[in-house]
């Protein structure tokens, strides 16, 4: 299977799917223990929950589990958040901080998986975001995720339902982090933060880069939004059919902001 999908699109706004993809090879399964070989930490759907929302929109998917490595990860193994419980280049725990693997992956392993899959797809990513910015003079990059709304070994209490991330302002110009918040906020039954526990990841991080008209913004859902957190994570259609509307009010504002030069 290939490690990338990507589908073209003519329009300056590019999604992200780092974590939606589940394949893992056979050589990699055999090494995991039963509880890796659930999967639990996949964004379910989101592929599913964003199709069809923004006309013209490139996106680039992962198929590969973030257990085989984490495209959303410094390849360095840096972490994302120091001193906080966090999940590395090749998670060893799940979110709830449980072992998954019978037979833990060598250096050796993990250089070949970021050759065989954690390079390729940034380099997929980095190539949409250089067409698209070409065509248009600008580009944003919408990194789409989505985690299970109760994780307490990653964070206290109930998740906010939309997590917006910036690094605190530092990967995108300031109105697009202001018209994804002001949706955000006005959707009624939901609630939002902006840089809270989540201010972005890898993609974000290194592909942010507005003083080059390239932004980047990250959306993290809670789970409990469009789905089931609970196995088999059941797509809930009416779930998605209310939330829908807000996601794509939030990339319709993206997308005229590229358009229409607004963004520096």
């Amino acid at each position: 299977m290939e490690p990338v999908e990507v589908i073209r699109g003519d329009g300056p706004v590019v999604l992200g799917m780092p974590h939606t993809g589940t394949y893992v090879p056979a050589d990699i399964r055999r090494c995991l223990n039963e509880r890796g070989r659930g999967l639990s930490d996949t964004d379910w759907h989101i592929h599913d929950l964003y199709d069809g929302l923004l006309p013209g929109v490139t996106v680039v998917r992962a198929t590969f589990h973030r257990y085989v490595i984490d495209a959303n990860r410094d390849p360095s193994g840096a972490s994302l958040y120091p001193g906080q419980n966090t999940t590395g280049l090749v998670p060893m725990t799940d979110f709830d901080g449980l072992d998954i693997w019978d037979t833990p992956p060598t250096e050796a392993d993990i250089a070949a998986r970021k050759h065989a899959f954690h390079t390729p797809y940034h380099a997929a990513l980095e190539a949409e975001l250089q067409r698209v910015q070409a065509a248009h003079g600008v580009t944003v990059l919408y990194d789409c995720h989505s985690i299970r709304s109760r994780i307490p070994f990653l964070f206290e209490g109930l998740l906010p339902d939309f997590n917006i991330g910036t690094n605190n302002g530092t990967t995108c110009d300031d109105k697009i982090a202001s018209a994804v918040a002001e949706v955000c906020d006005a959707a009624d039954g939901f609630s939002s933060v902006t840089n809270g526990r989540f201010k972005g990841g890898r993609t974000t991080r290194h592909h942010g880069r507005p003083d080059t008209g390239r932004h980047a913004i990250q959306m993290e859902l809670a789970q409990s939004t469009y789905m089931e957190e609970m196995p088999p994570w059941t797509y809930r259609r009416d779930r998605a059919e209310t939330i829908r509307p807000h996601l794509q009010t939030i990339l319709t504002r993206i997308d005229q902001l590229a358009r229409e030069g607004e963004l520096a």
